[in-house]
């Protein structure tokens, strides 16, 4: 039934979530729209997971709330909002994240990269491949562990300080809070790359000598002690907030 919306019938429905006039019908026009992407969704994940043997995760449609946030966030239209189905893959570190990138380019025929490392949306950072499937556009988002992390963590802010706050408005030191742990994995992520980039090159050029295996294995050694004390630091981060929204949750049963 989904197929026979026009895409101006869409762009209206859009326009009234926009405003806040959502009536029961509404409310079923917009679940038939949503339901539309199941089939490109399914597909797109089945040939994930039979192709490159990775196992995505995510959900098979935006919720009504997210939708009209983005669409008073953003000067979209409902047709335009390329996440109404998506899935995620989380990987090890940058030098995976492209791998996987351009695996998911060279796997599906039609792809949008959209790379939110080089300048992040308020501090999240990840790549986002959009595949077009059956004339449907879904989102697959690629994060590093640290990326998801971060992530993690201002999705629960936004729960329990205020939604805005990974838009970047909400309360200061929260964001800035964000910033800084932002910028703590950006530093981690931009030396592996440099130590990577190294080694391949050295490599190449035939210059790898032992020597410099001894004091790349010694780096690395490092690099791996510090990105394990972040990835503790957010998880007890992420743990504590979620304990402060139980508490919340209780206050208001």
């Amino acid at each position: 039934m989904s197929k026979e919306l026009t895409k101006s019938q869409i762009d209206r429905l859009g326009d009234r979530l926009k405003k806040g006039n959502i009536t029961e019908a509404d409310l079923r026009l917009l679940d038939l729209y949503r339901r539309s992407f199941t089939k490109a969704y399914e597909i797109v994940v089945g040939t994930i997971r039979q192709d490159l043997t990775l196992e995505p995760t995510g959900r098979p449609a935006k919720s009504t709330t997210s939708i009209s946030e983005k669409l008073r966030r953003e000067s979209i239209r409902l047709t335009q909002i390329q996440d109404i189905a998506g899935c995620r893959l989380t990987v090890t570190d940058i030098t995976e994240q492209d791998s996987v990138v351009q695996s998911l380019a060279n796997l599906f025929e039609k792809t949008t990269i959209v790379d939110r490392r080089e300048r992040p949306s308020h501090g999240y950072r990840a790549v986002h491949v959009i595949v077009s499937s059956l004339d449907k556009m879904i989102e697959i988002q690629v994060r590093t562990s640290l990326q998801h992390l971060w992530a993690e963590l201002s999705e629960k802010l936004s729960d329990i300080v205020h939604p805005a706050i990974k838009y970047g408005a909400g309360d200061e030191d929260v964001r800035e809070m964000l910033a800084d742990t932002s910028t703590l994995v950006i530093r981690i992520e931009s030396i592996e790359v440099r130590l990577a980039h190294a080694k391949t090159q050295l490599s190449l050029e035939d210059r790898f000598t032992d020597a410099d295996k001894q004091k790349t294995a010694k780096i690395e050694e490092k690099i791996k002690t510090f990105k394990q004390d972040v990835f503790e630091h957010l998880r007890k981060t992420i743990e504590y907030v979620e304990e402060c929204l139980g508490e919340n949750n209780d206050l208001s049963d």
